[in-house]
């Protein structure tokens, strides 16, 4: 539970956001950089950088964009050792608007791409590389990639990426111990020169096991969120992850004040976490967004129809 190597990365408002178009206020955002801050993570993904010619401002909140005006207008005044990430995704960033990090108060850009894209994805960490950021692939839905293609994608990180971190994702909340156990060792074995991380869904209620299973096995980095927020049944929560690490860089207690005063008044308006559409789509190997689909109907609890709507007979 205590090694020195481990490093927490909070992505409430990066994640999280995908329930609402990113449209958090900057006092609620402020509050959970103060709290996240006064916990001692390591890292805050404070929202995606996306290009605002392919999305527009008007339908999506600052944190789809991260302006560096915008995130220092949150983090003016406020003593923190707490990093900043942002999030982008293969094509959705003009690279020539990330400014050098010197310039800018982002430390860390996480690029997020399937294993097709994964020569995409390497030639975007070398350049925010070379801009002085640190980064990290996110290799996404892994449990819909082939061994061959993830081992062959794997390999080529190795020889050609310059990023120090790649993440087992899984997107889908689909995986178990065993299959978490078997793909950070795959990870280990062949990324000889990376720290692994993990980025675990909660549809079937394993994100936590999952990440402590990441644990045991030397994934040294470690997402998770305030209160398990997210898209659909949400990620591995913050405070349960910091309960169990025992590590007395880290305090629970801001975490606690948080969730009592943003956290539970916000789950009376938007919803997130495990119900059962969510984990059947965990179950199924799915994307969950047939399921966030559903619960905007009047057919929302009926979830014998929706599971055997993946198949063409009846599921038995």
């Amino acid at each position: 539970m205590f090694r020195d190597k481990i490093k927490v990365l909070d992505c409430t408002i990066r994640d999280g956001g995908l329930i609402n178009n990113h449209n958090f206020d900057d006092r609620f955002v402020r509050e959970i950089y103060k709290a996240i801050s006064a916990s001692g993570v390591d890292y805050m993904e404070i929202g995606y950088k996306n290009s605002k010619e392919l999305f527009s401002p008007d339908e999506y909140g600052a944190w789809k964009f991260c302006d560096d005006e915008v995130i220092k207008r949150i983090t003016d005044g406020i003593e923190s050792k707490t990093k900043l990430a942002v999030m982008v995704d293969i094509g959705r960033v003009n690279l020539d608007d990330v400014k050098p990090a010197s310039e800018s108060p982002i430390d860390m850009i996480r690029v997020a791409s399937y294993v097709k894209d994964i020569d995409k994805a390497i030639h975007m960490v070398n350049h925010f590389d070379e801009k002085g950021y640190e980064t990290t692939i996110n290799i996404m839905a892994v449990t819909r990639s082939l061994d061959s293609e993830l081992n062959e994608a794997l390999h080529q990180i190795e020889e050609e990426a310059k990023c120090k971190i790649i993440y087992v994702v899984d997107s889908f909340g689909n995986l178990y111990q065993e299959s978490t156990e078997f793909l950070v060792k795959k990870y280990k074995e062949i990324l000889k020169s990376k720290e692994i991380g993990i980025h675990a869904h909660n549809n079937q209620q394993l994100a936590f096991s999952n990440t402590i299973e990441g644990i045991i096995h030397n994934a040294n980095y470690l997402d998770a969120t305030v209160y398990g927020i997210g898209r659909a049944a949400g990620n591995c929560p913050l405070e349960l992850l910091i309960g169990f690490l025992k590590n007395p860089k880290y305090d629970i207690r801001p975490l606690l004040d948080l969730i009592s005063k943003e956290f539970i008044p916000l789950r009376e308006k938007i919803e997130w976490g495990y119900i059962i559409p969510y984990a059947l789509t965990g179950i199924l190997n799915e994307h969950p967004k047939s399921a966030m689909a559903l619960r905007g109907t009047n057919k929302k609890e009926d979830y014998r129809e929706f599971y055997e709507s993946f198949s063409a007979s009846d599921i038995e």
